[in-house]
């Protein structure tokens, strides 16, 4: 379906984490600049609400607080009654699993537009009464602005547009004028142990960092015990002067990366917020495809493929994971592409 008139209130469902949220944001600001006049809401989880609740493109973020236990359907009576404060003229249902489902059902929308049936999981082509053309899997992003493109809404330019305050530039100046060598961000961990590297090997390519290409490695990431973890261990076995920068505060980890001349990270949230923030990044990546989940557009030739079995294999994009990959993704190759970035992009 095509607009003749603006669509005066739109609601947006994707709940999911930190990676997506970043997906999300370039949909957002297309449909702005198509329709500068319409309220966009976000249905969004508490982390990527902290990315998302100063951006100019949502009006609007409803906070989906998951519960766990007995009290779980609060949630959803919680963000539900929000939801049905206003009724919207398009609602675009980005996730498929069962709990933006149920979302999806207690918004009260004209439109519901959804996943064709075969990609909409958990039944949730249930809750649409309008539905994309099926497609061939792609880059996540790409996926999305399938939506765009059914609305009839231009996803070029491609934006993120993400906003660093003062206050925040006047800490990410201070951070890295206080370090004695250019940085190196490093994240250690995501929430799927088959995407994390081996901390021995994070643990030579830090010493690397340090003695060969005079870079003070930065670690980067959340609160998580598997993060925490993870630094532990690699912590303990290198000799580089690490700073550790763990933990629960995003709009900092939003100035870190920024601030950055080079980001190194597997498949997770803050790859695709470094990229979003034009920040070099070296992407590891065995467990899942890097032509779906890859950096978008750019920085792909700072993939070290190990999804690949071999280093001339063919592969289309796909959904499909690769347990035992991350054994693939060696020090050197990563060093290579190191050398690549600092080669091609004037890291400062």
């Amino acid at each position: 379906m095509r607009f003749h008139v603006p669509p005066s209130e739109i609601c947006v469902v994707m709940l999911s984490a930190l990676g997506d949220a970043v997906h999300v944001l370039p949909v957002l600001n297309a449909l702005k600049r198509a329709w500068p006049s319409s309220r966009i809401t976000w249905v969004v989880q508490p982390v990527p609400y902290l990315l998302a609740r100063d951006h100019p493109a949502p009006d609007r973020l409803v906070v989906f607080h998951r519960r766990k236990g007995p009290g779980a359907w609060r949630s959803f009576l919680d963000a539900g009654r929000q939801l049905r404060e206003r009724r919207f003229d398009l609602l675009i249902a980005l996730q498929v699993y069962a709990k933006a489902g149920v979302l999806t059902a207690l918004a009260r929308a004209d439109l519901k537009l959804g996943f064709d049936r075969a990609r909409a999981r958990d039944l949730n082509w249930l809750v649409t009464n309008e539905r994309i053309g099926a497609r061939p899997v792609q880059h996540v992003q790409d996926q999305y602005f399938e939506f765009l493109q059914h609305l009839g809404v231009d996803p070029e330019p491609v934006e993120w547009r993400i906003p660093i305050h003062d206050d925040e530039r006047e800490a990410q100046r201070q951070f890295f004028q206080d370090l004695d060598r250019p940085a190196c961000g490093v994240v250690v961990g995501t929430s799927k142990p088959e995407k994390n590297w081996a901390p021995e090997r994070y643990a030579r390519m830090l010493d690397a960092l340090e003695s060969d290409f005079g870079m003070r490695p930065v670690l980067l990431g959340g609160p998580t015990t598997v993060e925490r973890e993870m630094a532990v261990d690699i912590l303990a076995r290198t000799d580089a002067r690490v700073v550790d920068m763990l933990g629960d505060d995003i709009r900092r980890l939003v100035w870190l990366l920024e601030g950055a001349p080079l980001v190194i990270s597997p498949d997770t949230g803050p790859l695709h917020l470094a990229r979003a923030l034009d920040t070099p990044v070296v992407g590891l990546y065995g467990y899942t495809n890097p032509k779906r989940y890859g950096p978008y557009r750019k920085y792909q030739e700072l993939v070290v493929d190990g999804y690949a079995r071999s280093p001339d294999e063919i592969y289309p994009a796909s959904m499909a994971y690769r347990p035992g990959g991350m054994s693939r993704v060696t020090v050197d190759a990563v060093l290579e592409k190191v050398a690549l970035a600092r080669n091609r992009y004037s890291l400062r």
